[in-house]
């Protein structure tokens, strides 16, 4: 299970998923803080018992300053089959109050699958709001969690 919270911040582009959605606001973070692959890849580290991404890519080190989180994901990755794991399915919750995320969620499950090798059916993304309650809901940022399955390859 993996879980992560930023907030939002002025001048910055929003990426979910590894998918610029167009918005007025980005989120605050050392990386471009795509929060839904910052809480795959702390699935994907705590299914393998390997930390969390923090750990592994340090808000401290200016090499990871403003990289894409797709560059962290394929780090994990790598990490998972390295392992002798594969990843067998993938579920995720966006909590967002905005933006809509509906139209955006297909394309995020593509890159994903395509980021793990896996089918685009093994990866499901919701989107949710906090019916303006917290943080969240009163648009302050976005949270995401991600449960994932890894099976041991032969």
């Amino acid at each position: 299970i993996g879980y992560d919270i930023h907030r939002f911040a002025d001048g910055r582009k929003l990426f979910l998923g590894g998918v610029e959605i167009p918005y007025a606001r980005g989120l605050e973070g050392h990386s471009d803080a795509d929060v839904l692959l910052h809480a795959v890849c702390d699935a994907l580290l705590g299914a393998l018992g390997q930390g969390d991404i923090g750990e592994h890519f340090p808000n401290t080190d200016a090499k990871y300053k403003d990289v894409s989180s797709l560059v962290l994901l394929k780090e994990v990755y790598s990490i998972v089959v390295n392992a002798s794991y594969r990843v067998g399915n993938l579920d995720c919750v966006i909590q967002a109050e905005e933006p809509n995320l509906g139209e955006y969620k297909p394309q995020m499950c593509a890159v994903i699958a395509s980021m793990l090798n896996i089918g685009e059916e093994a990866v499901n993304i919701k989107a949710t709001t906090q019916e303006r309650l917290g943080s969240i809901g009163n648009k302050e940022g976005i949270a995401a969690f991600a449960s994932v399955l890894l099976t041991q390859c032969q």
